[in-house]
């Protein structure tokens, strides 16, 4: 084996691939089209009910549709063809956001048409998570995948701002009508910029139905001790995110307002959204790998400083530090896609994501919850040093089962690098046929 290392890819080698811009072009107009249409919509049914109850169930159709929509419809995007699904679901939400702009359409048909389009989001994003590694290969992949983490922790922070702004310059209509047209042009996007391929997995009479799918997903992520591990590790996520559920009580305690909560929770995400492209270019997979459990560890941890009484500059990096040791997630995710066979790898996303956005709600609601007693900044400790524990847990099994971070030998460390997609497929089948 040669002793010098193959070149790194680089972010211009991703973005030089028509497929992946194309995609994340339609990402970007989606999924800042839906923040822009979400904060529209909870200000429409505020102003029209004046009900902070109806309000609140508005804005939680950003998270609770989410849990069907994982379970049940993830799956599609193995059965059928990605680019079909992805298609499939820009033009239904096209349409119902277009019933939405309908004149006198009542608030619990304003809401109820909203729950639908967010249970459309799951099939979207497990067929985009999973083409894109068809796209990218093994070797681009993690760089592609960084890419959109950080355009994610951008559009949460600019789309709600933006959704903001838009709302009191035109009113809620434009905006909702901007989200139509996003869904359009990412459809567009999709069908003109990528390729069509074969579903990964059998449909029709010969393959599973929709129950069996679900069961063989859950079957292929809670049987194998990996990718248990490794999912679990992506759902840390609920505790270090906690400061941002808070943002609010939390700069209260301080002297603040919206403003100081806005730069908080700013702060957090573009310190991430930058520092997590440079990370995943210069460290190399198998560090990667090492570090992904000190790094979980610690993303929560640092958390319990936050019982200090800090001020807000202090609590700014603070919360900052902690989303960018987060960047560990680009290892957790890279790990648990390749120890994926293709014909699954949706329905596994639909789970893992499921799982990850209502474990971050249900978060969000204990800790708003326990604010009510105790200061935030203690619910923050408190969550981080919860999550902290867990994340000890899972880094000692993660170093158990990886090669990469176990006390192997040198040559046992280039052999894992090595692995081939198709090797490790093939390892992942053997297991689940043994337990058969």
């Amino acid at each position: 084996m040669s002793s010098s290392p193959a070149p790194r890819p680089s972010y211009r080698e991703v973005f030089a691939v028509s497929e992946f811009r194309a995609l994340w072009l339609s990402y970007v107009l989606s999924a800042g089209g839906d923040r822009v249409a979400l904060v529209a919509l909870t200000i429409l049914v505020y102003a029209r009910s004046k009900s902070p109850l109806l309000a609140a169930v508005t804005f939680a159709a950003g998270l609770v549709p989410y849990l069907a929509g994982g379970l049940f419809l993830s799956g599609l995007a193995d059965r059928l063809p990605r680019r079909s699904v992805m298609i499939a679901c820009d033009v239904a939400r096209t349409l119902l956001v277009g019933l939405m702009l309908l004149p006198r359409v009542p608030l619990g048909a304003l809401i109820a048409l909203l729950y639908i389009v967010t249970t459309l989001q799951p099939p979207f994003d497990a067929a985009r998570s999973a083409i894109v590694r068809d796209i990218m290969g093994a070797d681009r992949y993690p760089l592609a995948a960084a890419v959109l983490q950080s355009t994610t922790r951008v559009v949460m922070v600019s789309g709600a701002a933006i959704g903001g702004l838009v709302v009191a310059l035109f009113g809620a209509w434009p905006a909702l009508g901007a989200d139509a047209l996003t869904f359009v042009a990412s459809a567009l996007l999709i069908a003109c910029g990528t390729r069509a391929r074969p579903a990964a997995a059998p449909g029709g009479p010969g393959g599973p139905n929709q129950f069996q799918a679900i069961g063989a997903g859950f079957r292929l992520v809670f049987g194998d001790p990996a990718l248990r591990t490794l999912m679990c590790l992506g759902w840390l996520a609920a505790f270090y995110e906690v400061p941002e559920g808070l943002a609010a009580p939390y700069v209260g305690r301080l002297g603040g307002g919206a403003v100081a909560a806005g730069l908080l929770i700013a702060t957090s995400q573009l310190g991430a959204a930058v520092a997590t492209p440079i990370f995943t270019k210069k460290i190399g997979p198998l560090t990667r790998l090492k570090w992904m459990g000190p790094m979980a560890v610690l993303s929560c941890g640092v958390l319990a400083a936050a019982a200090g009484h800090l001020g807000l500059a202090a609590s700014m990096v603070l919360f900052a530090f902690s989303n960018t040791l987060a960047m560990y997630q680009i290892a957790a995710n890279t790990a648990f896609v390749e120890r994926l066979p293709n014909e699954s790898r949706a329905q596994a996303f639909g789970l893992a994501n499921a799982g990850l956005v209502v474990g971050q709600g249900l978060a969000f609601a204990v800790a708003g919850a326990a604010a009510e007693v105790v200061p935030p900044s203690t619910v923050i400790a408190l969550s981080g040093g919860l999550g902290a524990l867990l994340a000890c847990g899972l880094a000692l099994r993660w170093r158990r089962m990886s090669p990469a971070v176990g006390r192997h030998t040198a040559r046992h460390l280039g052999r894992e690098a090595s692995l081939t997609r198709q090797t490790q497929v093939d390892v992942v089948r053997s297991r689940i046929g043994s337990r058969g």
